[in-house]
């Protein structure tokens, strides 16, 4: 007898436990094997400036003394949150977040009511709410500094004049109102991708659910309060999540409409400030970094949610 047939777990053909482990482990990494190329440029890309990043925020380094760099620990972050000005855009860069995000939900919920509806055109309408959120964001907030709030131009104005005559005031909206002139323009580009992601939530609702309680006499706001809110809510939930991480990294309305006057400096132009005004790069950094760790503490919360959408789909 051979020693093949004598010990059958040295048998090629033979399967077991082990070998079926080993080859769902090899048929894993040759799936794998194809996506490696783009995942270690992602690595270096991402991970490695944001390393450099948290170097550079640990050393007093400043342009104007390029003989005093030195390793400085954690002073930066102390000089950061110390700092009034920075105090003041977090502060500003907070309260900007929760008022875009509150106003786009609103809106964008209302907006997604109204497209849940079938009437003619809805297609054409659909497609044309969309159009701000596919703006560059500069040429978004150029817009609407010149050709929405000029006071001598403007479209606001322009309204105002046409419905109140030539003795109808003229406001400078950007110089009387900075944040809520800021807070428009973000909310106008906005909105468009909540009422997206609400919409989709709305289509997937039970339809014979909701047909039924309308049969049981349930008024339309019943059935939204009681039904509709409660599907909504995981899906209010990420908008409002993935909307906030963005609105939070916001430089480029704030940059065009106000400059970071009038008290409306959030946290990324007051490091845009710090790295190339006064060419400070350790506290830019830290800074930086700041913004980051908040961002990913949202985008935890923001991935919570996208998973348990995907554990109610998959039961």
């Amino acid at each position: 007898m051979s020693p093949v047939a004598q010990n059958p777990t040295k048998n090629p053909l033979a399967t077991g436990p082990a070998t079926e482990s080993r080859m769902q482990r090899s048929g894993a990494w040759a799936r794998r094997m194809p996506l490696l190329p783009a995942l270690i440029i992602v690595i270096l890309m991402t991970q490695i400036p944001f390393l450099a990043t948290i170097v550079i925020s640990m050393m007093n380094w400043n342009a104007y003394y390029p003989d005093d760099i030195h390793f400085a620990g954690f002073q930066n972050f102390g000089i950061v949150l110390a700092d009034p000005e920075a105090r003041s855009a977090i502060f500003v860069t907070i309260l900007l977040t929760v008022a875009v995000v509150g106003f786009s939900l609103l809106i964008g919920l209302g907006i997604a009511l109204l497209l849940d509806r079938s009437f003619p055109g809805r297609g054409i309408v659909r497609t044309m709410m969309i159009t701000p959120f596919l703006l560059v964001p500069i040429a978004a907030a150029l817009l609407w500094k010149h050709a929405i709030y000029n006071p001598v131009y403007g479209l606001l104005n322009g309204t105002l004049t046409w419905i109140f005559g030539e003795g109808a005031p003229q406001p400078d909206w950007i110089s009387q109102w900075p944040f809520w002139a800021i807070v428009a323009a973000i909310v106008w580009q906005w909105t468009p991708f909540m009422m997206l992601i609400l919409l989709a939530g709305l289509q997937s609702r039970p339809l014979d659910v909701v047909e039924a309680a309308r049969i049981d006499g349930a008024s339309s706001w019943q059935i939204f309060t009681n039904m509709t809110l409660p599907h909504l809510r995981p899906f209010i939930e990420l908008a409002g999540l993935l909307g906030a991480i963005n609105i939070v990294q916001n430089f480029d309305h704030v940059f065009t409409i106000t400059g970071g006057a009038l008290g409306t400096a959030n946290l990324p132009y007051f490091i845009y400030q710090t790295f190339y005004v006064a060419q400070d790069y350790g506290v830019a950094s830290a800074a930086g970094v700041i913004v980051v760790l908040g961002t990913i503490i949202i985008a935890t919360f923001a991935l919570r949610t996208v998973l348990s959408l995907f554990k109610e789909e998959t039961r």
